[in-house]
């Protein structure tokens, strides 16, 4: 990486941690915005001044990351947290007037972009949020840059808080409570949600990054602090995020270059292949990105829902680290917004390993 300039002051804590808790909250599974506090703690104490956020997802922790003043990589595998990473992380300025608003609101720029509605109707939503969609998609085909990344982040939250617990594998309206949030249009939601956007936008005064693509690329090289929240495998269902975001990630690109499941019913896309989703692989892959990683203080979270077993990823990490500190956290964990949703107590872990 290219040398930095001086090192902007460090963020006050507390001041870092109020600008975190601001991000726009988009429902993902294993998103780490009720752990913020202990993860701001961690990364106050291994100090640094280069971080790398591996699996992005949400793009909350990146961002905080980028409050406490580290220049930021933030990768992920898909491609809608990339564009939300690009939007909040990378973008130190870039908002959307009120003119990019009525202009992505008002009426589509062509007749060509019919492809949501021509796909998904009768599925997820309503004709007139399909041909929004569309619409959208017709102005930001014209837009470039941060401003892009904007819009399609602002599109992407607003499809996600229109859609009952905010994954996309069911049809119909069995998990409508009664939320505003499920009844109004998205063309509304997308003004909201940019409002949501422009609030968190601001400069750290860093040269940072986001990426899209698989870990193992990565150049491990310049990282002072590496952050890794990846996919654990749970003991019951899977971590196929592809299953539950298909339709963000295709919104994100607006299809292109996806492979689209027609024999399905929710036009799913192809499964993209990761190691850390799969019982029989996933230690083999947390050995290797920990040895990718050894010159790095490594951050990593982890619940005790999901496989391998905490003492066993301590056990990995002692294999590059000398010094390895388990922290652990009492934890309500639920996913989803229906009243039926399982809620139980499980422990979350940081490990420091240094």
């Amino acid at each position: 990486m290219t040398a930095l300039p001086a090192a902007p002051p460090r963020p006050d804590l507390q001041a870092a941690l109020a600008r975190a808790n601001r991000f726009p909250r988009l429902r993902y599974m294993g998103s780490k915005y009720k752990l913020l506090p202990h993860l701001a703690a961690a990364f106050a104490e291994v100090g640094g001044q280069t971080a790398l956020d591996a699996f992005s997802g949400s793009g909350v922790v990146s961002y905080l990351l980028k409050a406490q003043g580290y220049q930021v990589t933030s990768n992920d595998f898909l491609q809608f947290p990339a564009a939300i990473t690009r939007a909040t992380v990378v973008n130190h300025a870039t908002r959307l007037s009120d003119a990019d608003l009525d202009r992505i609101c008002g009426r589509p720029a062509d007749r060509q972009h019919t492809f949501v509605r021509d796909t998904y109707t009768g599925i997820f939503f309503d004709d007139e949020d399909l041909r929004f969609l569309d619409s959208a998609w017709s102005h930001i085909d014209r837009m470039t840059g941060h401003k892009r990344a904007l819009a399609i982040a602002t599109l992407a939250l607003s499809a996600a808080r229109k859609q009952p617990r905010g994954v996309f594998t069911f049809t119909g309206n069995r998990y409508d409570d009664g939320r505003r949030d499920l009844h109004i249009p998205i063309r509304q939601h997308f003004r909201e949600r940019a409002a949501e956007y422009n609030a968190v936008v601001f400069s750290n005064g860093r040269r940072n990054r986001s990426i899209s693509g698989d870990i193992a690329d990565l150049d491990p090289a310049g990282f002072d602090v590496v952050y890794l929240d990846p996919p654990y495998a749970p003991p019951t269902d899977d971590a196929d995020y592809i299953k539950r975001y298909h339709f963000l990630e295709g919104l994100s690109c607006y299809w292109r270059g996806q492979a689209i499941m027609h024999d399905t019913v929710t036009k799913k896309i192809a499964k993209k292949f990761t190691p850390f989703a799969y019982k029989n692989r996933i230690v083999d892959a947390l050995r290797a990105t920990f040895t990718q990683f050894y010159e790095s203080t490594i951050v990593l979270s982890y619940s005790s829902n999901a496989l391998p077993e905490a003492d066993v990823i301590a056990e990995l990490l002692r294999e590059v680290k000398d010094d390895v500190e388990v922290r652990r956290i009492d934890h309500r964990y639920h996913f989803g917004t229906h009243r039926a949703a399982e809620r139980r107590r499980v422990d979350e872990y940081i490990f420091i390993a240094r």
